[in-house]
């Protein structure tokens, strides 16, 4: 499918299929070259004219059989029209902002929606798209502005007969309700914003413990390369999973030990690192010692959450020992290479990345730019509150200006204006 858009769409329609079909019917229509009247395509043909179009512009669509010849010479046709060129990179996306088809947050769930790579990212793209956030925080401005409006009439209107005296108690009671509410959604935790990049699982363990392969076991295909040789894997490779539905970023890092080399201790430093920012990790030891627990002598206190996996399950001597040391929600027996013991991991996973991202579900917040605009306005309400009804009206107001202003960054949508509406629509001022 190619789309136009733009003040000139109806002229693509009318140079390359000779007509322009009704508004949002689908027309089959021959595809021509307009230089020499060659035809390229047999193709539908769409029309929607501004403001009813996706972008707010006049808009048409060519739903093309596809094909690289089809596309090179369709492109090249639109090319040699006069005022044509190529959109930019999110260009359609960005006029469907500019004309008000969608705030900030809903193009961002859009790109989130494209992104998304398992079903958990992709509900929330679409609950996104469909203005989840956008329409609370528009639903806040409009509360913030109409206290801010009792404040303005106050100070701006207090000798007008129809204007009541006491009008800050109730505009910062709103306030008072408002922070609570934000407070609420500022309070889960930043899951919903790990949920665009996946729950982060590093493997770390000492050499040779079969961390590489797990990965790769984990991630069915040869990602890492395996070797008997200790130290083979120096840098951080990334695997990303879905799990039940759920994004895991999988991390398979250096063996942790005192190395010896500076390229090996880079490599080792890279490994503690990302184990220490990982939401879980697994401490990957070599079982298979003849009657000797794995060697847990390396120190792990710099992990926060860790599960014990033992690997090598089958090359392990003491069965009876191995089987004792599985018997812990968080301590897992597996064998890497054969597979044995694997499934109840996974399944330990899933459960940890459904856990995790429960409160996504309710979530309104998913990226950092949403918690810091809304972080912004619960803190401008928390100023307004602390001046309190004796407080200085004008100071008041500012705060909660700052306040309406943080969420019209949100959606991307301020307008002063607003204000003055409210206050001639509520107080009948100036008639």
């Amino acid at each position: 499918m190619i789309r136009i858009s733009g003040s000139q769409a109806r002229l693509a329609l009318e140079r390359l299929i000779g007509r322009v079909p009704p508004p949002r019917q689908a027309a089959l229509a021959r595809v021509r070259d307009p230089g020499n009247g060659d035809v390229i395509d047999e193709a539908l043909a769409l029309w929607f004219p501004g403001p009813r179009s996706e972008t707010g512009e006049d808009m048409a669509e060519l739903q093309l059989h596809g094909g690289p010849a089809v596309i090179a010479a369709t492109f090249a046709a639109l090319g040699a029209i006069p005022g044509f060129r190529p959109a930019e990179p999110g260009e359609f996306t960005r006029r469907a902002f500019d004309n008000g088809k969608l705030d900030l947050t809903e193009a961002e769930g859009l790109a989130d929606l494209i992104a998304a790579e398992t079903p958990a990212q992709l509900r929330a793209a679409f609950r996104q798209l469909k203005g989840q956030i956008g329409d609370r925080a528009e639903a806040w401005r409009s509360r913030i502005i109409a206290a801010l409006a009792l404040v303005e009439a106050r100070i701006d209107f207090s000798d007008e007969a129809d204007v009541p005296e006491n009008l800050i108690a109730p505009a910062l009671l709103t306030a008072q309700h408002l922070r609570d509410e934000i407070a609420a959604i500022l309070a889960d935790g930043g899951h919903a914003e790990r949920l665009r990049d996946g729950l982060v699982v590093a493997i770390a363990g000492p050499p040779n413990a079969g961390k590489s392969t797990l990965l790769n076991r984990l991630a069915k295909r040869d990602a890492a390369i395996v070797s008997p040789l200790p130290g083979t894997t120096r840098d951080v490779i990334e695997v990303h999973l879905d799990l039940g539905g759920y994004p895991v970023t999988l991390l398979d890092t250096a063996g942790i030990h005192e190395g010896s080399g500076p390229v090996e201790q880079e490599g080792i430093r890279r490994a503690k690192a990302r184990a220490e920012t990982a939401d879980l990790v697994l401490w990957v030891t070599d079982g298979s010692a003849i009657g000797q627990p794995p060697d847990d002598t390396v120190e792990i206190s710099f992990i926060s959450k860790a599960w014990k996996v033992v690997n090598k399950l089958d090359l392990a001597v003491d069965k009876l020992w191995i089987s004792n040391e599985s018997g812990s929600a968080d301590s897992f027996t597996i064998s890497a290479l054969t597979g044995d013991g694997l499934n109840r991991l996974i399944a330990a996973l899933t459960a940890y990345a459904a856990d995790y991202f429960a409160v996504t579900e309710s979530s309104i917040v998913t990226r950092a730019r949403h918690r810091r605009a809304l972080e912004a306005t619960a803190a401008a309400l928390d100023r307004a509150l602390a001046l309190g009804p004796s407080g200085r009206e004008e100071l008041i107001a500012e705060e909660l200006r700052a306040a309406a202003n943080a969420l019209g960054r949100l959606t991307g949508r301020i307008d002063v204006e607003d204000i003055l509406d409210v206050i001639f629509r509520e107080f009948c001022i100036g008639k």
